[in-house]
């Protein structure tokens, strides 16, 4: 290994975030080496990723899967160790020679992970919203207290953190307000009566990026923009009322940040996850991301708009939760987690999702959490709920 050559931990490696990112490391070969791999699934992917990568470490979600990889892997020869389980997902995460972790687990899952690397002061490129939504303050101390450095690998909240100032000590003082950009998914000038309609393959056919099905249903509802209004609060410490959302069907402004003297900055590129990745990656320099340049004499006009209520009635809960009592960011993140699988598993309608969510943060008061366990008791109870509440409409 070079003098520069840094560990990467990818947690979640064959989703949509964890594929750009072994894409972008495969581009810098004597920058970076794969030190570990994680999937919850997916095994035959993971193992071609292991054959291409070589990472010293394999994690599977559930010990079957893991027995699955490791009978592969030695039937190929690799030298590979397969680990399975939550305990293991720590452990790559935290390990002493691992430089740079890629959080990129979907879901509440990918929290304790996250909070590994955090307190074991790691390089933290955090692309699972969640573990924001979830632990919120809890997450932030972890950072400060274990000394990582956090940088977001959301398209939205890189381009905010490179639209801010370096000396985070002066964002209080000189921002007045940073905008969100949402496409405004595939459903924009859909007629909201017809909503009900809707499949779950219409609404992964996203018009702008390659994401996931939990992420791309999100993307549909707007969800994700409110997870990702919770998750702007706790990194950039801001108040809610400071965080806008607009929708920008064309994908190219990725979010900008609003100065006192009404001076806006903001990032521009094409709509490619491998550039925040690659931002993330090689902070404070840059490298290339192997993303198509903008070529602005063919660009075509720009516009915006602000999010339709009717269409989106889900945007609202971000701000509504953020005034709830600590904990109501999870009954959120919860309460939409088991509606969106319950769209997907075809057991519950598009227009419901909302419905579930608002109902589930409406039947809870959580108590404040004090530590994970805490946070992971209302994620339970919340889960629960909402189960209830899907069965009901399912009726």
């Amino acid at each position: 290994m070079t003098a520069f050559q840094q560990n990467i931990t990818i947690l979640g490696s064959t989703g949509s975030i964890g594929t750009s990112t072994l894409d972008v490391i495969a581009r810098h070969p004597d920058r970076y080496r794969v030190f570990a791999l994680t999937a919850a699934t997916q095994v035959e992917m993971l193992l071609q990723q292991c054959q291409v990568f070589s990472p010293r470490y394999a994690v599977m979600a559930s010990a079957p899967h893991a027995a699955q990889l490791a009978a592969r892997v030695k039937e190929l020869g690799l030298s590979v160790q397969v680990l399975a389980g939550d305990r293991a997902l720590c452990e790559v995460s935290s390990d002493p020679e691992v430089h740079a972790v890629m959080a990129a687990i979907v879901g509440a899952a990918g929290l304790a992970p996250s909070l590994a690397a955090a307190q074991a002061g790691k390089k933290l490129l955090l692309a699972n919203k969640e573990a924001l939504v979830v632990g919120g303050e809890l997450f932030m101390r972890a950072v400060r207290e274990g000394g990582a450095t956090l940088l977001p690998i959301d398209s939205e909240h890189s381009a905010v953190f490179q639209s801010l100032p370096e000396d985070s000590a002066s964002w209080e003082r000189r921002v007045e307000k940073i905008v969100l950009t949402a496409s405004g998914g595939p459903f924009r000038q859909r007629d909201p009566q017809t909503l009900h309609l809707v499949t779950p393959e219409e609404a992964c056919a996203h018009p702008n990026w390659v994401m996931g099905r939990k992420i791309s249903v999100d993307s549909a509802t707007m969800m994700n923009k409110a997870l990702e209004v919770i998750e702007a609060r706790y990194l950039f410490g801001l108040a809610p009322a400071q965080i806008e959302v607009v929708i920008h069907p064309q994908s190219v402004i990725h979010s900008m940040v609003q100065y006192h003297d009404r001076s806006v900055v903001a990032q521009l590129g094409t709509p490619d996850m491998r550039v925040p990745i690659a931002y993330g990656l090689s902070w404070p320099e840059r490298i290339a991301s192997g993303a198509a340049a903008l070529d602005f004499s063919t660009l075509g006009a720009l516009s915006f708009e602000k999010p339709d209520d009717q269409r989106f009635p889900g945007l609202r809960l971000a701000w509504e939760s953020l005034a709830g009592p600590v904990g109501t960011t999870v009954v959120l993140n919860a309460a939409n987690e088991v509606a969106v699988a319950a769209f997907l598993d075809r057991r519950l309608r598009f227009d419901q999702i909302h419905a579930v969510n608002h109902a589930t943060l409406g039947a809870m008061s959580p108590s404040k959490p004090v530590g994970l366990g805490d946070l992971m008791a209302i994620d339970a109870e919340a889960r629960a709920m909402a189960g209830t509440v899907v069965a009901r409409c399912a009726a």
